[in-house]
């Protein structure tokens, strides 16, 4: 059974390898959840994330003839960024399976380190099947995303890092999928100081660490489609499950617009960027899951890697669900002076447009009307409200959007 010295043989293994990164104070988070808020900013991390601590541990503590026919992992994509790395720096052949929906992004770096890439399976439940299989079939050691004592003592590596940068945290608060990092983190800080809290986070899509607990054993969960796909883990690991058990407080969840809230405000505040599941632990804190107050605080932001597609889909509906954002249609009779009538309108109330389609052929477009589906940047939601007002005032027949 793994123990605090392994965390800390581990943190002496990686020195030079991997970064300490930095602990940042929060002056927007903490204002808003009525704490002093750190952020771990484990999204920059080498491979953008904290996976590369756990794989890097594992892989040094094999032998040569446990490398000989190289290794195998099964990932979402964070854990496989960091096998491929770490088999890269050893110079180790290094196989892959990722979800087929695995973002892009993702899949790209981890070929860019040299891995060889297996897209099989919806969710990483059926790459690690898959991953075993090869294991196998090629003589291969297994690099267990989460379930090892090699890569949670990597992992805990973060809780070292943090109770050395900041000695009086109070509060801890880490992303869940399978367990390593919490497990880890948690190990590391409760033997060190059991009266700092430690608390995980989950997405509702797939709360298996939190379900498991409740059921006293690891259990199959069934997953919804989530942002978070980093922490979409459908079942924890038994090692992991044993060490969140006797070290974690609690375990919360947060859902997909919580998320996407959070994202978007940790970029636009911060200038960070950072995934749905690394975002999941200043989710929970600002939406107030655990109910802290006046503490000294530390969220983990475990992982930065976001497809870039993703990433305007977030900024539009973060947006959107903040008032700042809004598509809407008026029918109005068509002849001149009309469109520029409505247009002065909304440009008086101060209201940015950013686009205008303007049809006079349509299902619900009768003869000698048009209508307008108008894009616009609003201040808030009492904003809309005042646009959406003086519109009806004005006989404008408005339909709101998103």
């Amino acid at each position: 059974m793994m123990n605090i010295d392994d965390i800390v043989i581990a943190r002496e293994k990686m020195k030079g390898i991997v970064y300490t990164t930095p602990l940042d104070y929060s002056k927007t988070f903490s204002r808003l959840s009525g704490n002093e808020v750190f952020l771990k900013l484990e999204n920059l991390q080498k491979t953008g994330s904290f996976k590369v601590r756990g794989s890097y541990n594992k892989l040094i503590s094999l032998s040569k003839d446990e490398l000989k026919n190289g290794v195998v992992a099964a990932s979402a994509g964070n854990h496989a960024q960091g096998v491929a790395y770490s088999s890269q720096m050893l110079d180790v052949p290094c196989t892959i399976v990722m979800p087929q929906g695995a973002p892009l992004s993702k899949v790209q770096a981890t070929t860019h380190y040299g891995a060889e890439v297996v897209l099989e399976g919806a969710v990483f439940d059926d790459a690690l099947a898959h991953a075993l299989k090869l294991k196998e079939q090629m003589g291969a050691t297994f690099v267990h995303a989460f379930d090892d004592e090699a890569v949670i003592a990597g992992q805990g590596t973060v809780g070292l890092e943090i109770i050395e940068l900041l000695p009086d945290v109070e509060a801890i608060i880490c992303p869940i999928g399978g367990g390593g990092l919490a497990a880890g983190v948690a190990m590391a800080v409760k033997e060190k100081n059991p009266h700092i809290s430690v608390y995980g986070v989950q997405t509702s899509a797939c709360p298996s660490m939190k379900q498991s607990l409740l059921e006293n054993k690891p259990v199959l969960v069934d997953s919804a489609p989530t942002m978070a796909d980093g922490i979409a883990v459908k079942k924890p690991g038994l090692q992991t499950f044993e060490i969140v058990q006797k070290y974690v407080d609690d375990i919360y969840c947060v859902d997909e617009m919580e998320i996407a809230r959070a994202m978007l405000l940790i970029l636009e505040r911060n200038k960070l960027l950072v995934e749905g599941s690394g975002a999941c632990a200043l989710s929970a804190l600002i939406y107030e899951k655990m109910k802290l107050k006046e503490k000294k605080v530390v969220a983990i932001l475990s992982g930065g890697n976001v497809d870039l597609n993703f990433i305007s889909r977030i900024i539009e509906h973060g947006m959107v669900e903040s008032g700042r954002y809004i598509t809407f249609t008026i029918t109005l009779k068509d002849k001149p002076g009309e469109l520029q009538k409505v247009l002065s309108t909304i440009t008086d109330l101060d209201a940015n447009i950013q686009s205008v389609n303007h049809n006079r052929i349509g299902q619900n477009i009768y003869p000698g009307y048009a209508q307008l589906e108008i894009s616009v940047e609003t201040k808030n939601h009492d904003h809309i409200e005042q646009l959406y007002k003086i519109l009806a005032e004005k006989n404008y027949n408005v339909e709101i959007g998103t």
